[in-house]
């Protein structure tokens, strides 16, 4: 679907730009054969300095360079038919126009070449993000996943948060929100680490203080390792939620290291889950890992839990006001968690009119109803009529 509305949008941009380049060669027609027509009276060449100007607004260098080329043509015709080129009027229109011709083309060239760089970065945030973040899935073992990233630093789509879901042979899924002091690209390295010790840790440990004080022990080991602490050090700290998610039953634990509260929405009720056992945030170092108690809770079929960064909650209207976000997800109707996802992204951005100031991270997960779950597909036994369940998708 994206590489379709693409190829739309790219269809769109060609067939623009034939109509703006009829309407350029137009403009020089017009302007000639008004010159002509009106005599020595009046000179009206030195509008044929709009030609190079406007195709620099919708072409590349080249173009700019042929439009100019052939305005130059049109004004060189002016001239023989209205006294010749020696006359001083005429040599120092040309001079003019040649001028700002050559200066519209330089300035075309410099866009572009900014332009493709700018594309180049592009393409390596959107690597990064990828390899970084590495999109969960929309099913992962008896849930449904649905996630969303706002970076604020302009022109890239990755900063300080931090999201990852992991489904393990333990029967449980992990689960992981956080967000690194600052936002851009300079905390992605703070990022990456806890990142990286999440991943290879949820799949080893069996209970979830261990997972956490793994990654604690990252951050303080390797934190230095990736980030500049000379600048401003005892500020590489990591805020995180860890989640332990059982697949049979509902029982879910959780750690949070200094995080904004998750919610947990079940019908119409919406429940701030705050932590009983609050922990500090992640690369404080030196602390007792007996601090990463978990605190239970129940997640139900049809349950989703939303999982937010400060970014979300600090973001503030053109008054000053925080984004409400209990109450605004107390006000979207019961839907699924891509389309309670959508309700937010869309109330969110109109609440403050304009990009963020803070990089804004959001993943909701619900627990499947039953009668929601994709039913095991069986293979059948060449050796008799035994079938057995092929496993989640």
């Amino acid at each position: 679907m994206g590489k379709r509305h693409t190829w739309i949008e790219g269809l769109s941009e060609r067939r623009t730009a034939r109509w703006m380049v009829t309407v350029t060669l137009a403009l020089i027609l017009a302007i000639t054969a008004a010159d002509i027509a009106i005599g020595t009276s009046v000179h009206l060449g030195p509008f044929l300095v709009v030609a190079p100007a406007l195709t620099a607004s919708f072409a590349g260098a080249r173009l700019t360079a042929v439009m100019g080329a052939v305005a130059i043509a049109a004004l060189l015709i002016i001239s023989v038919l209205h006294g010749g080129l020696t006359t001083a009027n005429h040599m120092a229109q040309l001079l003019a126009l040649v001028i700002l011709s050559a200066s519209v083309v330089f300035l075309c060239h410099v866009r572009e070449r900014r332009t493709r760089q700018l594309n180049r970065a592009r393409s390596v945030a959107e690597t990064t993000q990828h390899v970084l973040l590495r999109p969960p899935p929309r099913r992962m073992g008896p849930f449904r996943v649905a996630w969303l990233y706002l970076a604020a630093e302009d022109e890239t789509q990755i900063g300080g948060d931090l999201l990852a879901v992991a489904h393990t042979d333990h029967a449980c899924t992990r689960v992981l929100i956080g967000d690194a002091r600052g936002h851009g690209l300079a905390a992605i390295a703070d990022a990456s680490v806890v990142l990286g010790a999440f991943r290879e840790g949820a799949h080893r440990y069996t209970t979830l203080p261990e997972l956490v004080a793994v990654l604690e022990e990252s951050v303080c080991r390797n934190v230095e390792d990736v980030a500049d602490t000379t600048l401003d050090p005892g500020e590489h700290f990591v805020t995180a939620i860890t989640l332990n998610i059982h697949d049979q039953g509902s029982q879910t634990e959780m750690i949070n290291c200094g995080h904004p509260p998750p919610l947990l929405v079940r019908g119409d009720q919406i429940t701030v889950l705050s932590a009983t056992h609050p922990a500090p945030p992640l690369g404080l170092c030196g602390l007792d890992a007996a601090r990463f108690r978990p605190d239970e809770f129940p997640l139900e079929a049809g349950d989703k839990l939303l999982l937010y960064t400060d970014g979300v909650i600090e973001a503030r209207s053109p008054t000053g006001a925080f984004y409400p976000l209990v109450e605004r997800v107390a006000a979207f109707s019961a839907s699924s968690p891509d389309g309670l996802l959508h309700h937010i992204h869309r109330d969110l951005l109109a609440h403050t009119g304009q990009p963020l100031n803070d990089d804004a991270a959001l993943l909701i997960i619900e627990r499947a109803s039953p009668h929601r779950l994709p039913r095991p597909q069986l293979a059948t036994d060449p050796d008799g009529p035994a079938a057995h369940p092929a496993g989640w998708p």
